[in-house]
């Protein structure tokens, strides 16, 4: 429909995907999201749970999409050689990067990811018609007249981004693969999600966690509450689940968290969300 703006979770996990009876209510594919911006279709992040949206692209019929990464750490990209769209003569993909901080272009990425020893075969078996578009975290992103993307520089080893999408005068954030300063909040961030409806945001930890973690570049559902609540952010979506934490995990977390932040929900396979 031409006026729909949503996002639907395909991957929730971070690091690792975790198959199993203990993570089937919340699922164990790592990061993938739908975006729709009325007939137009992002994809953020290529990890595990790639592989089932391309099925459902497929069978929508759909040709010519976006895909924006955060970065290329290998759980957000291992889907992209079991993407279905790629190997399809006629579809248009334009693939997004802008976390390098080096001069590292997508299309290398690409080349040095999939080749062996790491993998059987190179990107030159895809049939689709694929481009790599290169920004710089912080740059605005004009794609058509109505939507609106901001980018911005997140605190992760190698680089990470994250995006603003504005449609409808509405807004969707995704901000994952962040590691928050325990003594203050990320301006970057605060800007981003400023007013935003809907942050989607890296809450792999708990505060105990993290603490033992420091440095592995994530962040904690509490300090995704802060920053939310100090952007008067609409709605919070913790996402990114550390793998050690399961169904029966997360389910108490659930709780936990209506007690403290009323609304406030976690990621999980096949959730959908309008602004």
């Amino acid at each position: 429909m031409a006026d729909e703006f949503y996002v639907k979770f395909w991957g929730v996990r971070g690091s690792l995907p975790c198959p199993g009876p203990d993570y089937m209510q919340f699922g164990g594919n790592t990061s993938c999201v739908e975006l729709r911006c009325g007939s137009h279709v992002f994809v953020l992040d290529a990890g595990s749970g790639l592989r089932a949206l391309g099925n459902d692209l497929q069978s929508e019929g759909i040709t010519d999409f976006d895909l924006m990464l955060s970065h290329s750490h290998f759980d957000h990209i291992c889907g992209l050689p079991f993407f279905q769209p790629l190997f399809t003569p006629g579809t248009s993909v334009r693939i997004w990067t802008g976390h390098f901080e080096d001069e590292m272009t997508g299309e290398e990425m690409l080349d040095g990811f999939m080749k062996p020893p790491f993998f059987p075969v190179t990107p030159e078996i895809f049939t689709a018609d694929i481009q790599t578009r290169n920004f710089k975290a912080g740059d605005d992103l004009k794609l058509q007249d109505n939507i609106s993307i901001k980018t911005a520089r997140l605190n992760h080893p190698g680089g990470s981004v994250g995006y603003r999408f504005e449609y409808d005068g509405k807004s969707i954030c995704y901000v994952t693969d962040t590691e928050h300063k325990p003594d203050q909040l990320d301006e970057q961030i605060l800007q981003l999600i400023d007013g935003a409806d809907i942050v989607i945001y890296d809450a792999m930890f708990t505060d105990d966690e993290y603490n033992q973690c420091q440095g592995y570049g994530h962040s904690t559902w509490g300090e995704g509450a802060k920053l939310c609540d100090a952007a008067n952010v609409k709605q919070y979506v913790l996402f990114h689940h550390c793998p050690s934490h399961d169904d029966v995990f997360l389910s108490a977390l659930d709780k936990k968290l209506q007690a403290l932040r009323p609304g406030t929900l976690i990621a999980r396979e096949g959730l959908v969300l309008n602004p």
